[in-house]
């Protein structure tokens, strides 16, 4: 009977994921956005369509954390409701100014 994978060894290809959006991210423009399936390629190769749903997930981890925003036609959406095609951006950096009152 085939042994199930190590929570350590599924981590793996999740950390992966998440390395390839924000190494694929630091190559762009700072304005720039990529789809999850380049992130899947990297780290899927001929088998990347079965990162998919891995490489959306990873994508929805960095956007909780605040490292990227997910975006679908231009406007900033929800992971967890977002349908459909998704880019992936780096997160705009705080302006350090406070909001005029």
């Amino acid at each position: 009977m085939p042994e199930e994978p190590s929570s350590a060894q599924s981590a793996a290809p999740d950390r992966d994921l998440e390395a390839a959006i924000l190494g694929l991210l630091a190559h762009r423009a700072a304005t720039s956005t990529i789809c999850p399936s380049e992130a899947a390629r990297v780290v899927g190769g001929e088998q990347w369509r079965e990162q998919m749903d891995a490489a959306r997930a990873a994508a929805a981890r960095l956007e909780a954390a605040g490292v990227v925003d997910i975006t679908q036609r231009g406007e900033v959406v929800d992971p967890a409701t977002a349908r459909g095609p998704i880019r992936i951006r780096r997160r705009p950096a705080a302006t350090g100014r406070e909001p005029d009152a």
